[in-house]
């Protein structure tokens, strides 16, 4: 197999720009090239320093894991757009998903994601409860509304935040977003350790892993 060329660094605009994707690149105070992808935006930073010929080949590299990785990005963007309302509809009554189930929800003039946020807010203290004594301790959760992922974490402060739509799915599927952030205070990365953690804690986590990415289960 014959091994693909570098790409200059207009090329690699063009080819991203072509699949929605603007490329934002900065030199940091980093040791290594670190590559973070949000919707229609993939964000590099680099060391000062750098030879531009071993960037370009990082960049060349990584560019078909950047477009792939970005079309489950929108496709997990517009499945949440099919079954949620608009996020400022007050009105009356909406069928929304809870905990997996369509039901016929009076908001009582809250937005949807207010609405899930109570939800939420209402059920981590019995989930802290049951999962903090497998993996770790957090000091606080919190709430966002997030539509390109499920849960942060800030190790330092041990602060967890969780995507304000997770009530729209199936409780266990809250159930192992909050576990893997918790894992996270213990290994703040994705190594073969971390992913032991979770699967430790909780050994079915691929199903609602799967079913968070819109894979078939």
């Amino acid at each position: 197999m014959t091994a693909k060329k570098d790409l200059s660094l207009e090329a690699i605009f063009n080819e991203l720009a072509a699949n929605g994707i603007t490329l934002n690149i900065s030199p940091k105070k980093v040791k290594n090239i670190n590559f973070r992808l949000k919707l229609n935006t993939l964000f590099v930073t680099y060391p000062k320093g750098i030879a531009d010929d071993y960037l370009l080949a990082m960049l060349t590299k990584r560019l078909d894991w950047a477009v792939s990785q970005h079309e489950q990005l929108l496709k997990q963007t517009a499945q949440k757009a099919a079954f949620l309302p608009k996020a400022d509809d007050k009105n009356a009554k909406n069928t929304l998903l809870l905990w997996g189930t369509p039901q016929q929800i009076d908001l009582n003039g809250r937005a949807v994601t207010e609405f899930y946020r109570d939800e939420l807010s209402a059920i981590v203290p019995s989930l802290l409860a049951k999962w903090q004594p497998k993996t770790a301790v957090a000091s606080e959760v919190r709430f966002k509304t997030m539509t390109t992922r499920w849960g942060s974490c800030n190790t330092r402060a041990r602060r967890i935040w969780l995507s304000t739509y997770l009530p729209a799915y199936p409780i266990q599927c809250s159930e192992y977003v909050l576990v893997h952030e918790l894992c996270h205070l213990i290994h703040p990365n994705h190594s073969r350790d971390f992913w032991q953690a979770v699967a430790t804690a909780m050994p079915d986590y691929k199903h609602w892993h799967n079913l968070l990415a819109g894979k078939s289960v």
